[in-house]
């Protein structure tokens, strides 16, 4: 996870959450890195990297190349809003350079009790991780038990927003 730092200090949070759930979930807070930074983070020895991003006409994905056969793909992925991940794809051009992995018509969002979203599609980045892991790894990922946990997290996160009036009164 490449976290924004103003993501980090939201109580809306998904990728605590995510961190606390996945067994494999590094995450760096940063806005801008340097090239060597980000290439020491975004490429290991052994490993497929992907970003999950759509491809969008402000920054088009390069030409996919096909996975290696046994290599695991690592997974990159943006937590910021939609403007502030854009910035960041366009500001680090090895981040843009990555082959992307696109949700397709990803499943409606738990999130939208706690936060706005402009499009349907917009996910939280807890929901976009599950669904990205959930086509990487096939079958044997099992999304429930963190959706699950996530819905609990978006219910409690509500509840301290609009408390709900007293039983009783109108």
């Amino acid at each position: 996870m490449l976290q924004h730092p103003q993501e980090q200090r939201q109580a809306k949070n998904s990728v605590a959450l995510l961190r606390l759930s996945l067994a494999h979930c590094e995450v760096v807070v940063g806005e801008r890195f340097t090239p060597d930074a980000l290439a020491a983070l975004l490429h290991r020895p052994g490993w497929e990297t992907r970003l999950l991003y759509p491809d969008v006409p402000a920054a088009l994905a390069p030409s996919a190349c096909g996975p290696t056969a046994g290599a695991p793909v690592r997974l990159v992925v943006i937590d910021a809003t939609w403007r502030k991940s854009l910035r960041m794809l366009l500001e680090h051009p090895t981040l843009a350079a990555l082959p992307r992995l696109s949700l397709q018509a990803p499943a409606p969002t738990r999130y939208r009790e706690i936060r706005a979203a402009r499009r349907p599609d917009q996910v939280s980045t807890l929901e976009a991780t599950v669904h990205a892991l959930a086509l990487l790894e096939g079958p044997s990922f099992d999304a429930a038990p963190l959706l699950g946990a996530f819905g609990l997290f978006v219910a409690g996160v509500a509840a301290r927003q609009w408390p709900q009036a007293p039983s009783g009164t109108a």
